[in-house]
């Protein structure tokens, strides 16, 4: 057998690998349990908030794609049991509460945090952010709407957030205030010294183990990843750490993809995984809608490299200038991005509508092929509460047509009855408006 420094993997491989770490290979084998939930969120690293709901907001989608239907409550129970917490790591995310060390220093540096913390706020309304620091302290947790507008204002600002809103994200940004629970997805902020009482910055890594231990976390997670990859996942600032100096250390290991120029890195703990993509033993058989901010996608430049897929989120495009629509989510199948769709789940009508559904150029359809779209539409679907999936509008022409016919002849296809057998059977600018979006619309 090859020394894994000399491991080659073909294209397909890394996919396969890549989608292993991520939980994304294949179907789940047995019903979702809520350690699943924190399980995945570890497996990944970060789970990112969004809270467009056109469908299900991002972080449940995220989830669903992993572990098939589950409670959504789960994860917000997990928040407020103390598992996650919620602060600025690919942008905003939900975190495991084990590596709150590793983003402290970001707290402590506020300043550093570019448009997720304002000085100039701080520094002219400080009267005003120690008087809601001080409310909450003597009044227990609160939510932004728990103060009354102060400005005579109904918008504007920034992103036409009341000036007590923004008080709040900045005694957030800083680590002051930590998100306590949700409550309809809305943040209930509360003291830092009441969620993690027995944490004391005696206890914060230095900065250089922190930002070691964010590049292997980040190798770890995606499976494989070129160098440039990496300060993308957790969102890391130059100067970064070489990969190559933790080559020399043994704490990563070096591969190569057929057709790549430059290597990639491999996390120990996933030598034997890679062995078995190498070989040709790891096996995509998984369908699934993603969510845009799913890790797999939320890196254009990588879901280009690695799956040849050119994605953009067109919810900042203005309407008349979108190609595809507004929430488009991804459609992963059998270990290759090969379409997507502007979906809408119009819940109170019991209807999944699919606004705008194409295909990448050059997949090939077959019965098989839309057998397996149609049932992770299905799943998608009746997890939303949707019993019913309408086709609006759709590219090529041919394929659509023989998906709704097979949506329309057995809501519940083959593959559908395989995943449920699966499921309940034991284990074997416009920038700055999009980082707004990914950041706090998402309280």
């Amino acid at each position: 057998m090859l020394a894994l420094t000399e491991l080659t993997l073909s294209l397909a491989a890394a996919r396969a690998l890549h989608l292993a770490a991520q939980g994304l290979l294949q179907p789940r084998r047995r019903k979702a349990r809520k350690d699943d939930v924190l399980a995945a969120i570890r497996h990944m690293g970060v789970l990112q908030i969004d809270t467009i709901h056109v469908v299900a907001r991002s972080p449940y989608l995220v989830l669903w794609s992993r572990l098939g239907d589950y409670p959504q409550a789960w994860l917000e129970q997990l928040l407020e049991q103390g598992a996650l917490y919620e602060y600025w790591a690919h942008e905003a995310c939900f975190v495991p509460i084990e590596d709150y060390g590793l983003y402290r220093h970001r707290m402590l540096d506020p300043s550093a945090m570019g448009w997720k913390y304002s000085a100039t706020w701080m520094r002219e309304r400080r009267a005003d952010v120690d008087a809601i620091l001080a409310h909450i302290r003597e009044h227990g947790p609160a939510r932004s709407a728990d103060f009354e507008r102060s400005d005579g204002q109904t918008g504007g600002g920034w992103w036409g957030w009341k000036p007590e809103k923004r008080s709040l994200e900045v005694l957030f940004t800083t680590g002051a205030l930590m998100i306590v629970k949700r409550h309809n997805f809305q943040r209930i902020y509360d003291l830092a010294e009441r969620v993690l009482p027995h944490w004391d910055d005696s206890q914060l890594p230095a900065a250089a183990a922190t930002q070691r231990a964010l590049v292997l976390k980040a190798v770890k997670a995606l499976g494989l990843a070129r160098a440039g990859w990496i300060g993308d996942y957790f969102r890391t600032k130059a100067p970064r750490l070489d990969p190559e100096t933790l080559v020399a250390e043994g704490a990563l290991l070096r591969a190569r993809v057929a057709g790549w120029d430059d290597p990639v890195y491999l996390h120990p703990d996933h030598a034997a995984l890679a062995q078995q993509a190498a070989a040709g033993a790891l096996s995509p058989t998984l369908t699934t809608i993603l969510s845009p901010f799913d890790p797999v996608v939320w890196d254009r430049r990588r879901a280009l490299e690695l799956f040849g897929f050119d994605y953009r989120l067109e919810c900042y495009t203005p309407a008349a200038k979108r190609r595809h629509g507004y929430f488009v989510l991804p459609i992963l199948r059998r270990g290759a991005l090969v379409g997507r769709v502007d979906a809408k789940a119009h819940r109170a009508d019991g209807v999944f509508e699919l606004k705008s559904l194409s295909l990448e150029q050059g997949v090939r359809v077959s019965e098989r092929f839309v057998r397996d779209i149609a049932a992770a539409l299905q799943r998608c679907a009746g997890w939303h509460g949707c019993p019913q999936v309408r086709v609006t509008a759709g590219t090529p022409a041919a394929f659509v047509a023989l998906l709704t016919a097979a949506l329309a002849a057995d809501p519940i296809a083959e593959p559908m009855s395989e995943q449920a057998s699966e499921q309940t059977s034991e284990p074997a600018s416009a920038q700055a408006s999009a980082r707004a979006s990914a950041g706090e619309r998402a309280a």
